[in-house]
């Protein structure tokens, strides 16, 4: 929930085009992994749904990274966080599917 409440408040300082292009997947693609982790949450087989939060989070990171290149963000401290809120889901991401295996 963080990382998604964390690139609303970033996109808002986006330049128009990026704004509405790239912000938008941020966007969507965040809502989309917190609804799959609480879906993760009240199911008994994860799994599927754990590799397709996994590729979602490779989405976001490749999007993360084309917004440094074409200089989005507003500070270098706000690709630093996104890099590290992000960071985080991965691993738990990752810890979560080894436990279920």
């Amino acid at each position: 929930m963080d990382l998604c409440v964390y690139f609303e408040k970033i996109i808002r300082h986006f330049d128009k085009h990026h704004k509405y292009i790239i912000g938008a997947d941020l966007r969507r693609l965040s809502i989309k992994a917190v609804m799959l982790i609480i879906k993760a949450n009240n199911v008994k087989n994860k799994l599927s749904l754990l590799f397709e939060l996994k590729d979602i989070l490779e989405e976001i990171s490749i999007l993360i990274r084309i917004c440094k290149e074409v200089k989005a963000f507003h500070s270098f401290k706000s690709f630093e966080v996104s890099v590290r809120l992000l960071g985080n889901m991965i691993r738990q991401c990752q810890g979560w599917i080894k436990s279920q295996k």
